[in-house]
């Protein structure tokens, strides 16, 4: 029983990490997996990104965002609002990646 219990928690555990910050931009709401608000402030946001060139740099939950050309590359399609209270994610943009990751 002990083991069963242990081997969900690990899958668990191993289904959350997968999640590596490869992003698509889609135009639909309805589409995205997040709903983005970019703010002009590091204290108002809950995650500081840095934007990568590199598909490599892309690790999960870092902070570190690459932009993939096409949706079935991402691991994340985000549709960017215009309004806070629409966003279910508030981000910072930075132009130094040691300030990236969750706050």
């Amino acid at each position: 029983m002990k083991n069963t219990y242990c081997t969900i928690l690990l899958l668990i555990i191993g289904t959350i990490s997968v999640n590596a910050q490869k992003v698509f931009r889609t135009s639909y709401k309805s589409d995205a997996d997040k709903i983005i608000f970019v703010t002009d402030y590091k204290s108002e946001a809950d995650m500081i990104v840095y934007e990568t060139k590199y598909k490599s740099e892309a690790k999960p939950y870092s902070g570190i965002w690459f932009w993939t050309t096409y949706k079935s590359e991402a691991d994340w399609q985000v549709y960017f609002t215009k309004y806070k209270s629409e966003a279910n994610l508030k981000i910072y943009i930075t132009k130094y990646k040691s300030e990236a990751g969750m706050k």
